[in-house]
């Protein structure tokens, strides 16, 4: 699940996003220092957001300015120094306040507090959310990378993985073929059919072609061999190995 923090002290911001990854279901995407910032960001990307975490009191302002700018549907954790903002944090899709300086516990607890939201919610409405996920929704044919001074389109078909090297995005092809795409893995994979590709772990977004097998791996993950060359092991994360093998027989 995705996660942004809009968060202006550069320390706690890192120290928020170490403690949210320590959740192997949660990476954080990006981490913004204003108000601006979060209005341009979130008026172009939160569909690809699953959580927010937001600081009160930003340099330019208090957080509470960007729901007048954009129409924020996104669960929200205020983490804050000040204790006075806690009806405002509600009434602003707020589900858990922390108060500065935070606990791990308390990020922990927050995040698993979304989770039961989450659950609840499916549970609900599993019916027409299946629905529109069969009928509706549209998925991406292609992809414009670049070669030298040339932009070259590739058909998703054509793709075995997505991964992440260095902060930079690639797709490799079944031909061996590495190209870079200007795009974050979150996006890519909320564009790509889940049918055909899937999110092995922070790093890699495989296609279903490009697995021959896979074996045991320490800590109960599992390590695959794929069809192309990799610059790392492909390794299934833990808590991903029991959806992987579902989705490998579905």
């Amino acid at each position: 699940m995705n996660a942004l923090i809009v968060e202006d002290e550069a320390h706690t911001a890192s120290l928020l996003q170490e403690i949210i990854e320590q959740d192997d279901d949660f990476i954080v995407i990006e981490k913004l220092e204003s108000i601006a910032e979060a209005v341009q960001y979130l008026s172009k990307y939160q569909k690809n957001l699953d959580i927010l975490f937001f600081d009160i009191q930003l340099a330019d302002g208090k957080s509470f300015e960007i729901f007048k700018h954009v129409d924020v549907t996104v669960p929200i954790v205020f983490c804050t120094a000040y204790d006075e903002y806690t009806l405002q944090a509600i009434k602003n899709n707020g589900i858990d306040y922390v108060l500065k300086p935070f606990k791990e516990e308390e990020i922990h607890g927050a995040l698993q507090k979304y989770k039961k939201l989450v659950s609840s919610l499916q549970a609900k409405n599993a019916a027409p959310v299946l629905m529109q996920t069969q009928d509706d929704k549209k998925f991406q044919k292609s992809f414009l990378t670049q070669h030298r001074e040339k932009s070259v389109i590739k058909k998703v078909e054509e793709i075995a993985a997505f991964t992440v090297e260095y902060e930079n995005v690639y797709l490799y092809t079944f031909g061996g073929d590495k190209y870079p795409i200007f795009k974050k893995l979150e996006y890519v994979e909320s564009v790509c059919d889940p049918s055909r590709f899937f999110r092995v772990n922070r790093q890699v977004l495989v296609n279903r072609e490009a697995i021959q097998s896979f074996e045991p791996y320490f800590n109960r993950k599992i390590i695959l061999q794929l069809r192309v060359q990799l610059p790392e092991q492909t390794v299934v994360s833990r808590l991903k190995v029991s959806p992987f093998k579902e989705w490998l027989e579905g």
